[in-house]
Formats: structure tokens, C-alpha cells, sequence
């Protein structure tokens, strides 16, 4: 078997319309070669190039109009917000028109129309077209998570390690979405959701501990030790000095960050700290009965909600 002619260098890494290429002199027959997939009618790329996000994002934006972008999960997972795994795993990528025009059908495409006047953005590895900003797309979402998920996600924009965008923005970004589909949802998100965060399993333990009565702990609350080390706490109960740690995974895998986050809550608890660990297995009764009971120790009079 013969092998394809080269392309023309502009077309050999980037996804590009039929149309260009055969204008470019690229004949249809090697546009129907099966070194190139056509993810999208009038679209072609590198058959091996397509199993990434931004590069199937690229291919569509081929034939996207300027009045198009990115929005909801699709643009949730390219800005780096936690999504719940069946959205994460849907390999649907969804759009909204916001030119007036028709939301266009695609195969593998969820599109929709909206008259929002969204702030767009670009992300990096994607050419050819814009997302709808971080707020705007977790205001999007509202349609499509659950409260505690959207409170999740709501919490990466103002979370660890870099916050993506701040309070303000956020609120414009609410009052932009108006009466739309999810708007008391989002307000009921945006009130419970809090900054500092770093992951969705510290944002649930927060929800199930606070919504059985106890006292709000703060996230990733700095911790100076008598040592004059510096840390943070997963939940800290800084008025009684009790500390509430989720172990992911990251810490079976990574023995270098385990034996770190062991010599740290050793400190901890040398300085006085009562710390208890969980994982994503631990029970919810579990969780919010050790941490009453260290609550207690140390001087809350409360009593959980599950007791009384």
C-alpha cells in the first residue's frame, strides 16, 4: 500500500476544513485517507491527534462561528473545574450560540441558544475558539449538578492552589444568568460555598458536618506551630483545636508526599492538634461522630443533629 501524500505543512497538526484543503490543492482523495478523521462533517485531523479534549474542542472549532463557544461541562473540564465522573467521561461537547443564530446539530455535539451575554475567554491548547469565562460556566452547570456538586465546583473558582476568578465576578456572573433555568439553585450554591478550598471531598465533608449542626470549620485554615512552621489544616476547628484531614489518593501513590503529610500531622499533633483522618470510604455517621466527640472533649456544647 502506497503511502498518503504529505499535506501542505499548515494542515500536517492542526485540524482544518475540507474546504481550505482542496482550495490548497489537497485531493479528495487524500482527504478520505484513513491517516485523517473527520470528527465533523466539512472538518479533518490527524487520526492519532483526537483523543484529547482540546483537540477534539479544535476539530469543532473548525466550523464554529465567532458567535459560538465553549460552555458547560465541556468548558467546566477545560478550565479546571471538579465535575461529578459521568460528565467528566461524557465525551459530548457542548456549545451554545450566542449571535442569534441556529445552535447547530453535530454528531457528538450538545448545542444550545442562549440571548446571556457571557464573558468569553480563550484556553490554552484549544485554537480557534473561545470558552465561556470560569463564573459564567459554573452558572451554566447549575442546570446539570446537583446542589452539593455546584457548590464544589462554585468552590474551585475561589479555591486552592490559584483561585480562578474572585466574589465579585462571580455575583456578576449570577445576576448575568438572570431567571434562567437553575437560578435558585445557584443561588442557594452560592451562598453555602466558601473560599480556600481545595478539593470536591473537602467541600462534602464540610456540607456533611455543618448540616448535621456542628460548628463551620474554616478551609485550609493556616496553622503556625510552636515550632514556627507554617501548614494548613484540610477543615480546621481553629477554636478547639481540632483538625479534620481527607487522605486521597494522592497519598497512596506519591510516597514522597505521604511521608510528608505523616512528619505533618506528627507536628499537629505534638502541638496539641486532634486530628482525624478520612478517606472516601469513611462513613458520613462515622465522620461527624468522631468529630463531636473531639468537639466535646474540647468544649462544644452542641449536640449533632444525627443524635438528637
Amino acid at each position: 500500500m502506497s503511502r498518503p501524500s504529505p499535506l501542505p505543512p499548515r494542515f500536517e497538526r492542526v485540524p482544518f476544513s475540507t474546504a481550505e484543503a482542496l482550495a490548497a490543492g489537497v485531493t479528495p482523495r487524500r482527504l478520505r485517507s484513513l491517516t485523517l478523521a473527520a470528527p465533523h462533517r466539512g472538518v479533518r485531523v490527524d487520526a492519532r491527534r483526537l483523543g484529547d479534549l482540546r483537540e477534539r474542542c479544535s476539530a469543532l472549532a473548525v466550523v464554529m462561528t465567532e458567535g459560538q463557544a465553549f460552555t458547560g461541562p465541556t468548558a467546566g473540564i477545560l478550565l479546571g473545574l471538579p465535575l461529578p465522573w459521568r460528565l467528566e467521561r461524557d465525551p459530548r461537547l457542548h456549545l451554545v450560540a450566542l449571535d442569534g443564530t441556529r445552535a447547530p446539530r453535530r454528531r457528538g455535539v450538545v448545542a444550545s441558544r442562549s440571548t446571556a451575554k457571557p464573558v468569553l475567554v480563550s484556553v490554552a491548547g484549544v485554537r480557534g475558539a473561545r470558552v465561556t469565562a470560569p463564573a459564567d460556566t459554573w452558572c451554566s452547570l447549575a442546570v446539570l449538578l446537583g446542589l452539593d456538586d455546584l457548590i464544589a465546583a462554585g468552590e474551585r473558582l475561589l479555591g486552592l492552589p490559584v483561585p480562578l476568578t474572585d466574589e465579585r465576578t462571580i455575583d456578576e456572573a449570577i445576576e448575568r444568568h438572570g431567571s434562567r433555568r437553575g437560578a435558585r439553585r445557584l443561588a442557594e450554591a452560592r451562598q453555602a460555598m466558601r473560599p480556600n478550598v481545595y478539593s470536591r471531598r473537602e467541600s462534602f465533608t464540610r456540607l456533611v458536618l455543618t448540616r448535621a449542626g456542628l460548628p463551620e470549620p474554616e478551609p485550609n485554615g493556616r496553622i503556625v506551630l510552636r515550632s514556627g512552621r507554617r501548614t494548613r489544616g484540610d477543615l480546621v476547628f481553629r477554636g478547639y483545636g481540632v483538625l479534620v484531614e481527607y487522605d486521597g489518593e494522592q497519598h497512596l501513590l506519591d510516597v514522597d508526599q505521604w511521608a510528608t503529610d505523616v512528619a505533618r500531622l506528627n507536628d499537629l499533633i505534638d502541638d496539641g492538634w486532634w486530628v482525624i483522618r478520612i478517606t472516601k470510604t469513611t462513613p458520613r455517621a462515622e465522620i461527624i461522630a468522631r468529630t463531636a466527640r473531639a468537639l466535646a472533649e474540647r468544649g462544644w456544647s452542641g449536640v449533632p443533629a444525627t443524635s438528637k
